[in-house]
């Protein structure tokens, strides 16, 4: 669907998505699109377009210069909001807002740009207290039709074709800041006392993290599991979504994070949750009852959290459909569109 169809006169937002390797912030934004298309007139603006809404190039923003009626910038990353506050001191009609869900104190420039927004949303409380400013407090949300549980799940595992009759996973690009050593290495320890499980990481390798993944993948066969851990790479969003149906448990690593979407997904999907105090884990999980929380990148503390829902996957199953029946309260899609529409229609 291109801009055409809707018409530059008649556009009310633009989603725009400047960053050329897809990324979390890409995937959050491709989800809550399509259906902020349906409560408003939008394009979107750059690489990785979902359906569902109308996609609009350079030639199409030329049109808007100096249009009468303002339009809404939704702006998730720095150069974003640069592009925005540039594009209105030429000319164009643009009200911005900015999503942050970074837990850390920002750099000048973002402070300097964050001044300039005429709205802020943040997804967490502990995002909005280092934003100096007047937030709304959105959390993100899944699409809880797509990350679904599976009809059957032995059933989706096998069609992974991975020893045993279980997986555990931890999806993320592989560094060191998701974690993903600290998944490896809990792995190792446990995988030979749980013959029934296998493990995943899904995740892709930059050029600049090949030394790290290299060092994990010799530890793995040091420890004889090469078949049982398995490093996907970088995989298609249809791909992702089967592989967190094929999951009995999954570990949230992070030593540091935005949100953590893959939070909710795998929760929404059905799966048990052992969760690093990074990111939103603390606002999404009741420790205990949906997931269990473990200090960010302490592997004897993972290890410790992991045993006994790898001893009884029935167990992990249970805590599987108690976190699904949270996500589908308190982080659908549904609810986190809805609140950002309500910040639009205030502008």
């Amino acid at each position: 669907m291109a801009i055409e169809s809707i018409s530059a006169d008649h556009l009310q937002l633009i989603v725009p998505n400047l960053h050329r390797r897809y990324s979390g912030v890409t995937a959050t934004n491709r989800m809550v699109a399509p259906k902020l298309a349906r409560m408003f007139r939008a394009a979107w603006l750059g690489p990785d377009a979902p359906d569902g809404i109308a996609r609009m190039g350079l030639s199409d923003l030329l049109k808007l210069w100096r249009r009468g009626t303002p339009l809404i910038w939704h702006a998730r990353r720095n150069n974003e909001m640069i592009a925005g506050v540039l594009l209105r001191s030429l000319g164009w009609p643009l009200k911005l807002v900015f999503t942050s869900a970074a837990q850390r104190h920002h750099s000048w420039i973002t402070r300097w740009l964050i001044r300039r927004m005429d709205a802020i949303i943040a997804t967490s409380d502990i995002s909005a207290s280092f934003l100096k400013r007047e937030a709304t407090v959105i959390p993100h949300g899944v699409d809880t039709d797509t990350y679904a549980p599976p009809v059957n799940r032995a059933a989706a595992f096998a069609e992974s074709r991975l020893p045993g009759h279980y997986a555990i996973g931890c999806f993320g690009r592989v560094r060191a800041q998701k974690g993903t050593d600290v998944f490896v290495d809990a792995m190792c320890r446990l995988l030979p006392r749980y013959p029934d499980f296998s493990a995943v990481v899904v995740g892709g390798i930059t050029t600049e993290q090949t030394a790290f993944a290299s060092e994990l993948k010799k530890r793995i066969e040091a420890a004889g599991l090469g078949s049982r851990i398995v490093v996907t790479g970088e995989l298609e969003i249809a791909d992702v979504q089967r592989w967190y149906q094929r999951l009995t448990i999954y570990a949230f690593t992070s030593r540091n994070e935005g949100f953590g979407l893959t939070l909710i997904e795998a929760m929404s999907a059905g799966a048990a949750l052992v969760a690093s105090r990074a990111g939103a884990a603390e606002l999404v999980v009741e420790d205990g009852v949906t997931g269990v929380l473990t200090p960010p990148g302490d592997v004897d503390a993972l290890v410790v959290a992991l045993a006994p829902l790898m001893r009884d996957p029935a167990a992990a199953a249970a805590m599987g459909q108690r976190g699904r029946a949270r996500v589908l309260v308190k982080f659908s899609l549904d609810a986190e569109a809805a609140g950002i529409a309500e910040v639009y229609r205030k502008l």
